[in-house]
């Protein structure tokens, strides 16, 4: 008798929550596959996994870290019962504003992470003492990069998994609100489904700014470090649409945009929001795509760090 009863209990849950288990399954792959890649870094590469290991822990355990969560987690929530007054389009404002808020806290705590893991250390005379050991600058600067990716993992773990149950809540909510009829776990599980890869690309473009912001620490203290990457992110968003518009069609205007598009990242490449606004999934092949653009442009920025760090006096 315990177990139909047990059974009963389980299929008669709220009709929003169901999906979640897929969420928290994508929520401990996610995981595990960022642990087993550590596992790998540390047996290939062990002085690197050890700065990165180090440069997390730091990260992790300062007070930030865990406002930006707070505030992310709390954001996410209050933004599911704030009236859009959209006509039915809640759902897709709700869906663009999180992406957005999980992308900034990310980039905002990767700038953080990194001019104070990297230009405070160098300044203050720490990186000389790590590298008195037998640490290769290379081995500082990659260790350094991918220590800040770590806290950003995390970040993106938790919120998103927030993110993706508001998401589902909110399908169920607005029919409520709309006096329509309640949609099934299915319509739910489908939308959750949808805003999965957004996450990546947001993830993919906070990793772009991470590997933007090493660069730049490596020669510049923390305020205009963030003023550098601020700078960076408008125009890499700011870039393709004026070079789209009726005044990129103005020889010189177009070709300084074509030149800072070659130049500096171009962001527009991890928007989903066309996708959200026609209510279309993100195809693998374009999250491929995007992810490759992240990678090569990753390696440049790694590249430009290197050679900045290389002939940086530490003494």
């Amino acid at each position: 008798m315990q177990m139909p009863l047990a059974i009963f209990e389980i299929t008669n849950l709220p009709t929003w929550i169901k999906p979640l288990w897929t969420v928290g399954l994508g929520g401990i792959a996610v995981t595990a596959a960022a642990y087993v890649l550590f596992l790998a870094l540390r047996t290939i590469f062990p002085k690197i996994a050890a700065i990165a290991w180090t440069t997390t822990k730091e990260a992790v355990s300062q007070p930030l870290f865990y406002l930006i969560l707070a505030g992310g987690i709390f954001v996410l929530i209050l933004s599911l019962f704030l009236p859009y007054f959209t006509f039915g389009e809640d759902t897709k404002v709700v869906e663009e504003n999180g992406l957005t808020l999980v992308m900034l806290l990310g980039i905002v705590l990767a700038l953080w992470t990194a001019s104070v893991s990297v230009a405070e250390e160098i300044e203050g005379r720490t990186a000389l003492t790590v590298l008195s050991k037998p640490i290769s600058r290379r081995d500082f600067v990659l260790g350094k990069f991918l220590g800040i990716l770590g806290p950003v993992v995390i970040l993106f773990i938790i919120l998103g998994v927030v993110f993706l149950s508001s998401v589902s809540y909110k399908v169920v909510y607005d029919s409520r609100e709309s006096s329509q009829p309640e949609p099934n776990s299915a319509a739910c599980l489908d939308e959750v489904a949808r805003m999965a890869p957004g996450l990546a690309l947001a993830f993919l473009e906070t990793t772009v700014m991470a590997a933007i912001s090493v660069a730049v620490s490596t020669r510049l203290a923390m305020l205009p470090n963030l003023v550098i990457c601020l700078s960076i992110y408008v125009l890499g968003h700011l870039v393709p649409m004026l070079a789209k518009s009726a005044i990129g069609q103005i020889s010189t205007v177009s070709f300084i945009a074509n030149l800072l598009a070659a130049v500096l990242p171009v962001l527009d490449h991890f928007n989903m929001y066309g996708a959200i606004a026609s209510s279309e999934p993100v195809p693998l092949a374009y999250l491929g795509w995007a992810s490759l653009y992240c990678l090569l442009y990753s390696t440049v920025a790694m590249l430009v760090a290197l050679l900045l760090f290389e002939g940086r006096d530490l003494a």
